[in-house]
């Protein structure tokens, strides 16, 4: 890694990508179980203050919060209640934990059938003082889950999966302005649909979900996905990149990986990216940053932490069987995305991102 750092600019940053790429695959081999831990769970959200690793999940009809030194440790961390579900809401999915303002802001999805709407608590403290839950006001109102908050360019936004009327057609991804992490404002924006092949290989609906922002060494917004259903081994991760100067809130602004960037099926992976060798399924992932914060992103460099769900390869795959795992990723330079038959330039190239188990 000397010769790495006595370069700069992109060529230093390519070489210490693919450096970590040929390392992690070396520190793996072999290990059937890498990076997994004993939380037989899904939908991992977890970020970093100061040194302690803050995670949420949906457990006992309500949300608990787990602290710890490192990833690895908030399998075994103590699980602190902080909501429970005294409205009989229904199904309570995916909560998110966010900071802003000085606060820990979780966002989850509750209901039953085409009732899921997003919802929020608030305090202080990650494990203790949460307000009552608050429905958000999302434009048009309809079914959404796996919403995030996050702030880029000064504006705070809204993300999250929903459907486009009442019924269970697709799942797309919408983005909305916030005058405040509990108030939206303004319309929905749909910035991508389950139209590619590689994320219809399972349906009935077709898929993208999870959506996690982050920015790259550039400056430029990425909204990572899951795509194909997660009952399936066909759910995996891609990638919309933001052109440089785009419009969050415009569809044609977005550029989407040409395949999976982090999946088990080598047919749906993108050109030049890997399947997993050890986990069947990664998805619904969580960038572990400073504060939840997208202005926290890191730079190019050799490794970052990830977690992800995904179910042992060897193992039936089904949702009961879904683990947390630890994970990394890295920024991947000079990758072009193409496009056809749409609005604006047909390729687009920039920074991606690679995963490792």
């Amino acid at each position: 890694m000397k010769l790495v750092r006595r370069l700069r600019g992109p060529v230093a940053a390519l070489l210490s990508g693919a450096l970590a790429a040929l390392l992690l695959t070396l520190s793996s081999a072999g290990d059937a179980r890498a990076g997994q831990t004993a939380l037989r769970a899904a939908d991992p959200s977890v970020l970093r203050v100061g040194g302690t690793y803050v995670s949420v999940q949906s457990t006992g009809g309500g949300i608990a919060v787990r602290q710890a030194s490192s990833t690895d440790g908030l399998a075994a961390a103590p699980a602190r209640q902080i909501w429970s579900d005294t409205r009989n809401l229904g199904e309570v999915w995916a909560p998110e934990v966010v900071r802003d303002g000085g606060r820990y802001h979780v966002y989850f999805s509750a209901g039953r059938g085409n009732a899921h709407r997003m919802y929020v608590i608030s305090s202080a403290n990650p494990d203790s003082g949460y307000t009552g839950e608050t429905q958000l006001a999302l434009p048009d109102g309809k079914w959404a889950i796996d919403g995030t908050l996050f702030t880029f360019n000064g504006q705070r936004w809204f993300v999250w999966s929903g459907w486009a009327g009442d019924t269970n057609v697709e799942q797309n991804l919408y983005i909305a302005r916030m005058s405040s992490p509990t108030t939206p404002t303004g319309a929905r924006y749909v910035i991508s649909q389950p139209r590619e092949s590689w994320e219809r290989v399972v349906g009935n609906p077709f898929i993208n979900e999870g959506p996690e922002a982050i920015k790259d060494p550039n400056g430029q917004l990425h909204v990572v996905y899951s795509a194909n259903g997660s009952w399936s081994d066909q759910y995996c991760l891609a990638d919309l990149r933001l052109r440089a100067g785009g419009d969050p809130a415009y569809v044609w602004d977005w550029y989407k990986s040409n395949g999976c960037l982090f999946g088990s099926n080598r047919a749906t992976m993108m050109a030049g990216w890997d399947p997993t060798l050890h986990v069947n399924g990664p998805g619904h992932h969580s960038f572990v940053l400073l504060d939840g914060d997208i202005g926290t992103s890191p730079p190019a460099g050799p490794r970052f932490p990830l977690m992800f769900h995904a179910v042992p390869k060897g193992t039936l795959y089904s949702w009961a069987n879904r683990y947390w795992y630890t994970g990394s990723f890295c920024w991947w330079g000079n990758t072009t995305y193409r496009r056809a038959n749409v609005p604006g330039p047909t390729t687009d190239t920039g920074w991606s991102l690679k995963f490792f188990e």
